[in-house]
């Protein structure tokens, strides 16, 4: 008797190979039934993406290197992997007075490179360095197609993360002027700053606080101005570390108003006996899942549009070397961060005119700069639109924006959720564009734990597949 030919190894195309899909890539290459696994990344490594390929030295990780991991199961991973490497020799300056190490962006990068490495010298990963294109779905699966191939797939993940940031509508008359950063992003995008420009940075977020500290670093020492809305400064770390206090899960708020209460009252309790008000925050990411599963969905739109910007700057917080910039600058009078609206923009012979109204007043002011910065951040909301292998996807009716504007609808199993409302086989959602389902999905280690949920659910499906076919 004839033995049956070896099935073929299941394949399944990441898109994306920033940390999401760099971590989805290496959980599935753990697994005991490894498929063969192509991640679609145009950057030259894996792991990097936005937010880790930056070769700035005042870029560093925004949360101690203790909590940064790649392996959720291994907790001090990359803190190993550092007193290994012999980084923070290199790097005195990583080392915080409370013994905390907040190394560059780019060592996190090198240490997710690393991981990978023996799995991509095998080929269980096979790194493709092309930019999608498109992707259709067909009987037997998926078709990718990339700048230069087209690649077959039983399984897709889509594990793309930050959309280029959108400019506001106030600043679009300054697109292309000289002077004007619209995507602070790019390499050499304050290359061209002269030391004493006058600055405008639109935003007062991570990124914004990553701004000054770089033009800082690169010598600038003219006046820089942040705006936003709120005027919320992204927040730092406490100078002695302690455990997550209160509890949001036992009994979840149902209501965004709720939650609300229970955050202010925790807060009362943690000032009362002398718990520093991050440990709150510290619980509220943990128990993130809980409370926003208690939440309908229209809690959960009301949460976004009337608590995010508070949520984002106590949970989002800049490292103590970028902050120790920023009080710095303050002191000196060569940085200011205040609450205004955008209203119009204009070309003023060499300069550029930003007309703005602060918080409270109805007298409009017309400012005068240099240089203006735009830091308003990833316009994830857009991803769909802008991303041409989401939009192909989307014109195919097969994904859609969630209703909070946040990402993919996705449902609970990590699936994207099709015109009908139900699961889409083979197509999974992977790190920030599914958190309208899961909620928090922007911090590193709950990216991590949900790259791993992905891959065992893939693996799962891959084998009730198997154990149809064998079946058969």
């Amino acid at each position: 008797m004839n033995a049956l030919p070896p099935r073929p190894r299941s394949h399944v195309v990441i898109l994306g190979g920033g940390f999401t899909g760099a971590a989805v890539a290496l959980h599935l290459a753990r697994q005991p039934v490894r498929p063969s696994i192509t991640v679609v990344e145009p950057r030259p490594f894996l792991g990097g993406g936005l937010a880790y390929s930056s070769e700035e030295p005042s870029h560093r990780v925004n949360v101690p290197a203790s909590r940064m991991n790649l392996l959720p199961d291994e907790p001090e991973h990359f803190s190993r992997w550092l007193a290994h490497d012999g980084e923070a020799g290199r790097d005195p300056e990583s080392q915080w007075r409370n013994g905390d190490i907040f190394p560059r962006r780019r060592v996190f990068a090198r240490y997710v490179a690393e991981q990978l490495k023996d799995h991509l010298d095998n080929g269980t990963i096979r790194h493709v360095r092309e930019h999608g294109l498109e992707v259709r779905r067909g009987a037997d699966g998926w078709t990718v197609t990339t700048s230069g191939q087209s690649i077959a797939a039983d399984i897709l993940v889509l594990a793309m993360t930050h959309p280029s940031p959108d400019i506001p509508a106030a600043l679009k008359p300054l697109a292309g002027a000289r002077g004007f950063v619209a995507d602070v992003y790019f390499a050499d995008a304050l290359d061209s700053i002269a030391a004493d420009a006058s600055v405008l940075i639109v935003g007062s977020g991570l990124t914004s606080a990553d701004t000054v500290a770089e033009l800082d670093r690169r010598g600038h020492r003219g006046r820089i101005l942040a705006v936003s809305r709120h005027g919320l400064r992204s927040r730092g770390h406490p100078q002695l570390r302690g455990q997550p206090f209160g509890d949001f899960a036992s009994t979840p708020a149902a209501t965004a108003l709720g939650l609300l209460e229970n955050i202010r009252s925790t807060l009362a309790a943690a000032d009362a006996g002398g718990v520093n008000w991050q440990s709150v925050f510290d619980q509220l990411r943990l128990q993130g899942p809980a409370i926003w599963s208690a939440l309908t969905p229209d809690e959960r739109t009301r949460l976004v549009r009337r608590l995010r910007a508070f949520w984002d700057v106590h949970r989002f917080r800049i490292a103590p070397q970028v902050e120790a910039v920023l009080e710095r600058r303050h002191a000196e009078r060569t940085y200011d961060n205040i609450a205004a609206s955008l209203v119009a923009s204009s070309r003023h012979g060499d300069r550029l005119a930003v007309n703005l109204r602060r918080r409270g007043e109805r007298q409009i002011e017309a400012l005068h700069f240099d240089v203006v910065i735009n830091t308003t951040g990833p316009a994830h909301g857009k991803a769909l639109q802008t991303n041409p292998v989401l939009r192909s996807l989307c014109d195919a009716e097969l994904i859609h924006i969630d209703r909070h504007g946040l990402g993919i609808e996705t449902a609970l199993d990590s699936r994207a959720v099709g015109p009908e409302g139900e699961p889409v086989p083979g197509l999974f959602v992977a790190g920030p564009l599914a958190r309208g389902t899961f909620g928090e999905l922007m911090g590193l280690p709950e990216v991590a734990r949900h790259a791993q949920t992905v891959a065992s659910q893939i693996e799962a499906q891959l084998g009730a597949q198997s154990a149809i076919e064998v079946a058969r």
